[in-house]
């Protein structure tokens, strides 16, 4: 996926968030998104299941209710990034930075 195509969805689904009747719900199930540059992109509600992100940026992300099912998020910077209610079932998160991550709404990964 390029640079472009990449910003394209995600203008489409900061549209969708704000009126469902409008854009697109980002469907990125299965992309190459590895060394992407997706730090502070509001990702809610997403579909990200097996998406290739090894090595991505996704710090200050918010990933709330993300399916991120099976996606491959080795070496991903998710510093301070917002999970709360994402799948995560199969992902692989082998040396990911969940450092400030906030897993459930209650929850800070420390480490």
């Amino acid at each position: 996926m390029t640079q472009e195509d990449l910003k394209a969805v995600l203008a489409a689904h900061i549209e969708w968030l704000a009126d469902i009747s409008k854009g697109a719900k980002a469907d990125l199930s299965g992309a190459d998104l590895s060394e992407a540059d997706l730090s502070n992109a509001d990702l809610s509600n997403a579909n990200l299941s097996g998406a290739d992100l090894r090595g991505a940026d996704l710090r200050d992300a918010n990933l709330r209710d993300a399916n991120l099912r099976g996606a491959d998020l080795r070496d991903a910077n998710l510093r301070c990034a917002y999970l709360s209610n994402a799948d995560l079932s199969n992902a692989v998160l082998r040396w990911a930075n969940l450092e400030g991550a906030i897993i459930f709404d209650t929850w800070r990964v420390n480490r």
